[in-house]
């Protein structure tokens, strides 16, 4: 099975390289990586580019100029569709996300259609949080489930792997998140559609290098945008 990671970046040249050789250091057969860079200031795309012959299966796309993580994400599931992936996963660049769960996400997904790693079921949890950001996390997770009536305790997470059924039966052109978002409405339209959906626990890590993309304001206006999901299922 073809098995392709999607790892956006804008600014991550400080922790992508490393990253890559951890994944492809795993050795598993067919694995490939996927970078879509918004076109990083810090020359990001570059060293990805200048990797590839080092790396038969790393790839990138580079995109013109930062236009949020729901649409790098989408242009990445995309190509990673049309170039017959039947695994396709993401993941952060940073190294919060680490690699050494790539195979219990391998195990999981084998009885279920999307994997997610969870921080908030038995067995997961943050490290290098301060408290503002731990209860804005909280919230916000138990704020969705609530309101879209999901029995799922980390809906906000970004490492996931789904079987490429689930990316087809979601309509892609009808996603309308932008940031951090997408992650909820991804993972509740796989639900409604009826797949199986199973969450394992990781230990999310602050980033290595570089600045926290987090920001308060991107999580309120993810509040809003779990009403109109809310609302929209009534329709």
């Amino acid at each position: 099975m073809k098995k392709i990671i999607i790892i956006p970046t804008y600014n991550e040249r400080l922790n992508i390289e490393a990253l890559i050789k951890k994944i492809f250091d795993l050795a598993i057969e067919d694995l490939h990586v996927l970078v879509v860079d918004d076109n990083s200031p810090d020359g990001t795309g570059e060293l990805v580019e200048s990797r590839k012959a080092q790396y038969p299966h790393l790839d990138i796309i580079h995109r013109e100029k930062k236009e949020g993580l729901g649409r790098a994400y989408v242009a990445g599931f995309k190509k990673a569709l049309s170039d017959g992936a039947d695994l396709i996963f993401e993941m952060d660049a940073d190294f919060s996300h680490s690699p050494k769960y790539i195979p219990e996400f391998l195990a999981a997904i084998q009885e279920s259609d999307l994997v997610l790693g969870s921080r908030y079921c038995r067995g997961g949890g943050v490290e290098n949080w301060n408290f503002t950001r731990r209860m804005v996390s909280r919230f916000g997770n138990i704020y969705a489930r609530t309101m879209l009536s999901v029995p799922i305790r980390d809906l906000t997470g970004g490492f996931k792997c789904y079987k490429r059924k689930v990316l087809e039966a979601i309509n892609l052109n009808t996603l309308e998140s932008v940031g951090y978002n997408f992650q909820i409405e991804t993972t509740y339209k796989a639900y409604k559609a009826g797949f199986v959906i199973k969450e394992i626990p990781i230990i999310f890590t602050e980033r290595r290098e570089g600045k926290s993309k987090f920001q308060i304001k991107i999580m309120l206006e993810s509040f809003l945008k779990v009403l109109a999901l809310r609302f929209r299922k009534h329709k």
